[in-house]
This record gives C-alpha cells, sequence and structure tokens, in this order.
C-alpha cells in the first residue's frame, strides 16, 4: 500500500503516520511537511517539503506520486499568532478570512486536482480531508469563529461535490470528511479549558479512531462527513 499524509508534520499527521506503521509496517508513506521536518524516520517513511497553498508545489509532488491507494489530509489552522478565531462579526478581518480559506479549503480542491489519476491506478483507493464538526450548517448553534467555520463548510462542499464526480470518474475511491473531536494539540491548545477531560483526545487516539473508521469503508460510503465516533455528521 501507498499512503500520503499531507501535513505529517502536524501533530494529528504525525500521529496517523506511526499508527499506520505499526499497522501496516510494509506501507510506503510518502508525508509532506511545511518548515521543519519531523526527526520522526523509518525505512517506509519520506518526507517531502511542500507548501500547501501553491499549487505549483503540489502539481510537482503528484508528479512524483504517479500511484496512491491513500490521501489524507490533516493540514489546516485555526488562529494565527496575533489572531484568534472572531468572537463577533465586529472582529471580521479579510486577511484573515482569506488565511483559513487558503489553508483549510484550497488545498483540499488541488490535492483532488492534481492526485486524481495517481488515486485512480488503485482497485480501492480512500480520499480524505481533516474537516471539523463547526463546519457543518445544521450543528451550527453558537455562532462566532465565522472565518474558521466558513472554510471547513466550503471544504465539506468540496469534498461532497469531489465524491459525487468521482463517482463516475473514480468509482473505486472513497471520499470522505474526517471531524477529529478536541485533539490536544497546538491548534487546540488555546481552547482547551472548557473542554472536558474526557473529551480532549490524544492525538494517538484520534489516528485510531481515522484509521478504524478507514478500515471499515468502502466506495459505497464516498460522501460522508464522520466524525472520529464513526457517526454521520449533517452538512
Amino acid at each position: 500500500m501507498k499512503a500520503l499524509i499531507v501535513g505529517g508534520s502536524g501533530a494529528i499527521g504525525l500521529a496517523v503516520i506511526k499508527q499506520l506503521l505499526q499497522l501496516k509496517p510494509h506501507t510506503h508513506i510518502y508525508a509532506t511537511y511545511f518548515r521543519h521536518q519531523p526527526d520522526y524516520q523509518h525505512p517506509q517513511l519520506h518526507w517531502h517539503a511542500l507548501d500547501i497553498t501553491i499549487e505549483a508545489d503540489i502539481a510537482k509532488l503528484a508528479a512524483q506520486l504517479t500511484q496512491l491507494d491513500v490521501l489524507i489530509n490533516t493540514a489546516g489552522m485555526l488562529h494565527t499568532a496575533d489572531h484568534l478565531p472572531e468572537k463577533s462579526i465586529q472582529q471580521f478581518d479579510v486577511d484573515f478570512f482569506q488565511t483559513n480559506i487558503q489553508t483549510n479549503t484550497i488545498p483540499t480542491l488541488l490535492l483532488a486536482k492534481h492526485f486524481m489519476a495517481s488515486l485512480k491506478t488503485s482497485p480501492r483507493s480512500y480520499f480524505v480531508t481533516v474537516s471539523a464538526k463547526v463546519g457543518s450548517i445544521e450543528d451550527n448553534k453558537l455562532g462566532g469563529w465565522i472565518s474558521y467555520r466558513s472554510s471547513k463548510a466550503a471544504l465539506n462542499m468540496a469534498i461532497k461535490t469531489i465524491s459525487i464526480e468521482w463517482q463516475t470518474k473514480l468509482p473505486f475511491c472513497c471520499v470522505v470528511a474526517f471531524h477529529p473531536g478536541t485533539t490536544d494539540s497546538a491548534l487546540s491548545q488555546p481552547f482547551q479549558r472548557n473542554v472536558a477531560s474526557h473529551k480532549l483526545f490524544t492525538t494517538q487516539y484520534t489516528a485510531q479512531c481515522l484509521l478504524n473508521i478507514l478500515s471499515a469503508l468502502t466506495p459505497k460510503n464516498s460522501g460522508q462527513f464522520l466524525s472520529y465516533s464513526g457517526d454521520t455528521i449533517a452538512w
């Protein structure tokens, strides 16, 4: 099996890599990092530098990886060093909104565009992106976080639309969005204070949930938005 983990240097991405190598030690894993390559090494692991916001970089990587069985995009952002998610529309900032879209939404579209041919070579493939339940329009009861919510809602629409197109073009590919819950990472750290201890997951647990779900999916499940629990989330 050949798998690409985009955002492999992040908390969830690196945990997925380690879990996958334990479960399927013969898997060839290609993983990406942005600025700093992690120290973690394995004979079956190959690191690639990648800026997920630059289409030419994604196209170049796709030209190198012409056959894939699994593509998991774990990259994303919730806040920057100087900007937290908005509590009010009065805090809306165009640059922050665009950064959310550029990081949380556009990369998945580019990955689908350029890796479609690579995934088509597999008799059963998986195209997965980490989304968030706050991107569910139906589930939005609290408001706030408008840039992050909007970027994840757009991502969810992208996943659903890609899954419909690939029903005929890649009928053996399962396309899903995955909600990881609140995972103990740098992304969630500023917001963990009000999270119950049993709802704050380790990266290992989140990775295990994701891989357990994937092991049970078939192309018939394509187009779903799935929680770490395996439950379906309303778009």
